[in-house]
């Protein structure tokens, strides 16, 4: 595996925890790293430096915790306002900054921001020119295969975005129009792979380590996002690493290390958020770690009653326990 440098980054690998919204909070990308991401990228923070104030976004904000390098992805529609965002980013500790042009949700597109953008190829140069001559952090780029399939000009948008100094560029295998239906392309990102000399990492659809391989063998990425698949399974990064380092499959995690990792993500939650919001987010999470094992849909409808911490942890290890005693050793 080839090294993949980011400005003066060089990562550890070739895995990087995709940013997404209400999920990539400070506990999770946390989690990531330390189960085999090679960079972890903030949820996305707007770029309207006046809403900053709210505890949503402070709590999206940097943190002196974060693995490094620590990059942070921001949003918006305005080129001023991007440049004034990346600036403030950058003295809260942001130490590479990326703009979301990738991402298709309506609240983001109505405003022109996002992957909407992808449609005004002039208003995307002034906007990455403005924001890489503003800070002195590396600044990266996150973009589609275009606006819908009948204009996919994710080629041109990454030679805008190599020319005005984006220093890495992620594309997501689908078209605004796609939004998460569908099946993931990867031709057009081999395509940008072939059209600029920047690092270029595939999104989308890579959801084990046999797609991984699969999907850098079709692209020459450089690199790999992985978003949705790491929900309720972030040792998906460990075992990805592993097998592109040795072509074997590394077993999956025990049942007790799965509740490890589960109470110990539970426990950051509560710490990071408080009893009231921890206990809240935590219900997702908890969702997504137990899909795959037989009673979650019983566990969860209780589960998701339950109002106190204390009582959401006694309840998972109680689920746990229960799956000890029948014998079933390993997760999916």
């Amino acid at each position: 595996m080839s090294a993949v440098r980011i400005g003066p980054y060089t990562l550890p690998n070739q895995l990087i925890l995709a940013p997404m919204a209400g999920v990539t909070d400070s506990p999770f990308r946390q989690l990531c790293r330390r189960l085999g991401a090679g960079l972890v990228v903030s949820e996305m923070v707007t770029s309207d430096v006046s809403l900053w104030h709210t505890r949503k976004s402070r709590q999206r904000l940097i943190h002196s915790g974060d693995p490094e390098p620590r990059s942070v992805q921001i949003a918006g529609g305005d080129a001023q306002m991007l440049a004034d965002a990346a600036r403030a980013n950058v003295e809260l500790g942001a130490q590479i900054i990326d703009i979301n042009m990738g991402c298709p949700a309506k609240k983001v597109c109505n405003k022109a921001a996002g992957s909407a953008l992808m449609k005004d190829e002039a208003l995307v140069a002034e906007i990455l020119s403005s924001v890489v001559q503003a800070v002195d952090v590396p600044v990266t780029l996150k973009i589609r295969t275009g606006w819908d399939r009948a204009n996919k000009n994710g080629v041109t948008v990454a030679k805008i975005a190599e020319q005005a100094g984006i220093q890495a560029l992620s594309v997501h295998g689908r078209t605004r129009a796609d939004l998460y239906t569908g099946e993931a392309e990867y031709d057009t990102i081999a395509a940008i792979k072939q059209a600029v000399s920047i690092p270029v990492f595939a999104n989308g659809d890579i959801d084990s380590p046999q797609k991984a391989k699969a999907v850098l063998d079709a692209t020459g990425a450089d690199a790999l996002l992985i978003g949705r698949a790491a929900q309720g399974r972030p040792w998906i990064f460990r075992e990805i690493e592993h097998y592109l380092r040795t072509g074997e499959q590394l077993p999956g995690p025990k049942l007790y290390e799965v509740e490890h990792i589960l109470l110990g993500h539970l426990a950051e939650l509560h710490a990071f958020y408080g009893d009231v919001m921890g206990v809240r987010i935590a219900r997702k999470h908890v969702g997504w770690y137990l899909a795959t094992l037989p009673g979650e849909r019983e566990f969860r409808s209780e589960f998701n009653r339950l109002e106190h911490k204390d009582a959401q942890c006694a309840m998972v290890r109680q689920f746990f326990a229960e799956r000890h005693n029948e014998g079933e050793g390993v997760a999916a």
